[in-house]
């Protein structure tokens, strides 16, 4: 009943709206559109038709830099064994000129001067994830899907710490919960990551690992005990 005491008339398409509206704001669920019942002509004339230059412009910007992000996690990530390392300078020029990088601080990235915690950043102050031209913000599992991230022997400790974490956090939340925040980086991590480094290696590097969130530079409400 209404507040007047008169029979309250239920909007189907209301309530429809409305629910997949809280499933949007929940986490990315897979769905390219809002509304299943739409086509993607009609999204795309309700929600991405714009009336002036400079929306075109602001949507366009919006198509090319989720474009850019989704080819930029397409790419494998660069794992190097002490070898490799060695020869990554003549072997690789393309992603050398890629990353933006001449020998010198190619030597600096391989030689651990350039390291964060799971990987050797080729730039920290390249903006892919903050401000250009200020230090990077992104948490540590965002290394695992960024471009600019090296991978070597001496990250597999810190590796596999993330690795516990995730594990802790997915006992902590509802599958679609992890799959949402931390599902790409996991996915990342076990399969194109740790699967390239040799037994050995991750053996040794295992026997440092405590499985606490002590080992892991996190913010208060990211801890799992």
């Amino acid at each position: 009943m209404a507040d007047t005491g008169e029979p309250l008339k239920v909007h189907a398409g209301r309530i429809r709206t409305t629910y997949h509206n809280m499933l949007a704001r929940k986490g990315w669920s897979g769905r390219t559109k809002i509304d299943p019942n739409h086509t993607t002509g009609v999204e795309a004339s309700h929600y991405v038709s714009t009336t002036t230059p400079a929306q075109a412009e602001a949507v366009e910007t919006i198509i090319e830099d989720a474009q850019g992000d989704i080819l930029r996690r397409a790419r494998p990530a660069i794992v190097l064994d002490d070898d490799k390392a060695a020869a990554f300078v003549t072997s690789r020029p393309e992603e050398m000129a890629r990353m933006g990088l001449d020998e010198g601080a190619m030597a600096e990235l391989l030689g651990g001067q350039m390291d964060v915690f799971t990987a050797a950043c080729s730039n920290q102050l390249a903006g892919l994830h903050g401000p250009t031209g200020k230090p990077c913000p992104a948490r540590p599992w965002v290394c695992l899907l960024c471009p600019l991230s090296v991978f070597l022997p001496r990250h597999a400790a810190n590796l596999l710490r993330l690795k516990a974490y995730f594990a802790r956090q997915s006992r902590r939340m509802t599958v679609d919960q992890f799959l949402a925040v931390f599902g790409p980086y996991a996915d990342r991590l076990d399969h194109d990551i740790l699967p390239r480094f040799e037994p050995a290696v991750l053996e040794a590097a295992s026997m440092e690992v405590a499985d606490d969130d002590a080992e892991l530079p996190l913010r208060p409400e990211e801890g799992t005990e």
